[in-house]
């Protein structure tokens, strides 16, 4: 047991100064190295501002549809009143030329009247919103303004859902 020293106990400053700290490599770069990283990164931005580009047109081209349905709304509240019942039907259907005359040049659709003006609506829209009731107030409105006050309550609560419902889902030719 004379060769073994047994252990060593350094406790001198000189004997740690002489040890290295540990070694840490560099960060790993974000920034691509490689070509092809540049044209995904290329390729997703013009996807992304295309995208960007046609919501914005389309929020834009659908600007009348919000309005409209804003005044539906507004109209529907007074249908309630008994008194209000027949100028609140007359303007949902000035209100549905309106946004008809918004979507589609003027002169394809200004003059439709009668089964024509149904049809077009029946053509571009969903066919279930033109229903009994909502086809007596288009026809009522254009011919026999005065009838107007014969609507019921309920119906003419169902000439407005088909008019908003119609606003809401209607499709525009292009």
């Amino acid at each position: 047991m004379s060769g073994d020293p047994g252990p060593v106990h350094v406790t001198s400053p000189d004997a740690l100064s002489g040890l290295a700290d540990i070694a840490v490599p560099e960060p790993v770069s974000w920034f691509p190295h490689t070509w092809g990283w540049w044209v995904i990164a290329g390729i997703l931005l013009a996807a992304a501002s295309v995208l960007a580009i046609r919501w914005a047109r389309r929020y834009l081209a659908n600007r009348y549809r919000r309005e409209a349905l804003q005044q539906c709304a507004a109209l529907q509240a007074s249908l309630d009143r008994e008194d209000a019942r027949a100028d609140a039907l007359a303007e949902l259907a000035v209100l549905l030329k309106r946004t008809v005359l918004s979507a589609w040049p003027r002169p394809e659709v200004a003059a439709l009247s009668g089964p024509a003006w149904i049809a077009f609506l029946r053509r571009h829209g969903p066919r279930a919103s033109i229903d009994e009731p909502m086809e007596r107030l288009l026809h009522d409105t254009e011919y026999r303004p005065g009838s107007l006050a014969s609507f019921s309550r309920q119906d003419a609560h169902a000439c407005a859902r088909a008019v908003r419902n119609w606003i809401g889902s209607h499709r525009v030719s292009t």
